[in-house]
């Protein structure tokens, strides 16, 4: 009998038996279910068991955090209930039974996304850390340190460094300017279509042979390179860093490799299925999908950049700091990701993902402030809180938002509006960070040196705000 067994048994019980159990899985922290019916289990009791640190449903899955011993609470319930246990991408596409086509639709763009996201966020770090070897003039002629008067950079006066920045372009363009390969591979690995397949496609996208995507604007149209088929012509454009394009062309060739083995023979299916698939799927992303999904991503960037940038821009960044919460509850989130590297694309920088980083410290402030209420009258709550508001300002929000905010209501609140008057602040002075990166406190490399300051003082604001308001309204609360 392990530590877990009676807890493990009652689990069971509350979650309305294991015949109520669809599908089981767990990842690092938390115990997924998908419930055939979820109206039948007790949340309540089940967010009183010791062991559980708390409780929240995403697209369609019932999630109950439980720590760095889920593996072994997970397989003392699973032996318990006499089920097996299943893969997470099983679990998902369970729980999609229970899902709208909305939530369907933003699950399926969370997917593609979430394996290149690791990435991103590494490549927006790299980033950064060449931003200060290449962009802070902290030395001046004569070899002296200064941040007022310096002239010259550590590039500038350190062989050594200056390797280190040419080197460190190596990945900072293997992850944003070849950025397709990454999407039309996730594209495949989500349709369950031949992953080379889409990485051959991907690279077929951003080619040395083509234009670079950012010399298109400033080349001629008729000095841009073509393939002349003599009845045709077919410009050599790449898509260096174009989300949209490469996800269309990704879609197109799952679609395409997945009508080839309806309808060749088995017997030819090896030959033919890739190379008609790779083929047509190349022809159609260069002459139609490319240049449409080109347009519609400079649509999509063009809107959120002129809401940003025009004279309702503090009213727009108002609101999407308070409702950027919710919408990660809903996963609708996600589509951000795609806006961000095209408005970075497109003008070099992005006013929406500073709001993001905000909007995460905020979160984590307000746990901070769960826990200055509640450090004496409910200590063991800080295994919770403490490793929950620590990874909020490291950029996860969800332990800190499904584990303690959302369970007490007035802290999900009290950040939101943290995260609004945060963005406000950040969209009203021109805060633009040049990269996606670490959506917490680390997010200060994602700017330029002299904005340093400026994203320190918002995220003391980020982080003041929630605070003070958590314990303001949990002390009248507690006072009723």
């Amino acid at each position: 009998m392990s530590k877990f067994t009676q807890e493990a048994t009652t689990m069971i019980e509350l979650l309305g038996g294991k015949d109520n159990i669809a599908a089981a899985t767990h990842c690092v922290t938390r115990l997924r279910f998908v419930l055939a019916d979820t109206s039948i289990a007790n949340v309540g009791a089940i967010e009183e068991l010791p062991s559980v640190k708390g409780t929240f449903t995403q697209a369609g899955q019932f999630q109950v955090i439980i720590g760095n011993d889920v593996d072994v609470f997970y397989n003392e319930l699973t032996n318990i209930a006499g089920i097996e246990g299943t893969t997470k991408e099983s679990v998902k596409q369970q729980a999609k039974q229970h899902q709208n086509a909305l939530q369907r639709a933003m699950s399926n763009l969370a997917e593609v996304f979430a394996p290149i996201i690791p990435a991103i966020v590494a490549g927006g770090m790299i980033l950064g850390f060449r931003n200060i070897l290449e962009g802070v003039k902290m030395f001046t002629e004569a070899g002296g340190f200064s941040l007022v008067e310096g002239t010259l950079t550590i590039a500038n006066v350190s062989v050594f460094w200056n390797g280190v920045n040419h080197f460190l372009w190596i990945l900072g363009e293997a992850i944003f300017h070849f950025l397709p390969v990454g999407i039309t591979w996730a594209v495949t690995r989500k349709m369950g279509t031949s992953q080379i397949l889409g990485i051959v496609l991907g690279i077929t996208l951003v080619s040395p042979q083509l234009l670079n995507a950012y010399a298109v604007a400033g080349t001629a149209a008729a000095d841009i390179p073509v393939w002349d088929f003599g009845f045709a012509q077919i410009q050599m454009i790449g898509y260096q860093a174009q989300v949209i394009p490469a996800m269309l062309a990704g879609f197109s060739l799952s679609y395409l490799e997945r009508f080839f083995k309806k309808i060749i023979p088995n017997v030819i299916q090896m030959i033919f299925v890739p190379l008609l698939s790779l083929l047509i799927s190349v022809i159609v992303a260069h002459t139609v999908l490319g240049p449409i999904g080109w347009v519609i991503g400079k649509w999509i960037s063009d809107v959120v950049f002129a809401g940003l940038t025009s004279s309702l821009n503090v009213l727009f960044a108002g609101i999407f700091g308070f409702l950027y919460a919710p919408l990660v509850i809903t996963g609708l989130h996600h589509m951000t990701n795609a806006i961000d590297l095209q408005l970075i694309h497109d003008y070099g920088t992005t006013l929406l993902w500073p709001m993001i980083a905000f909007s995460n410290i905020a979160q984590g402030s307000a746990v901070l402030g769960i826990w200055w209420l509640h450090r004496k009258s409910n200590p063991d709550e800080s295994q919770v809180s403490i490793p929950s508001l620590i990874s909020c300002y490291l950029g996860v929000t969800e332990p800190a938002m499904f584990g303690i905010n959302l369970k007490y209501s007035f802290p999900f609140l009290a950040a939101m509006i943290g995260s609004a008057v945060a963005a406000v602040l950040s969209v009203g002075v021109g805060l633009a960070a040049n990269s996606i990166g670490v959506g917490g406190l680390p997010g200060f490399l994602a700017f330029n040196f002299e904005k340093w300051w400026v994203f320190a003082l918002i995220a003391l604001v980020a982080m003041v705000i929630p605070f003070v308001l958590t314990v303001f309204l949990g002390q009248r609360k507690e006072a009723k």
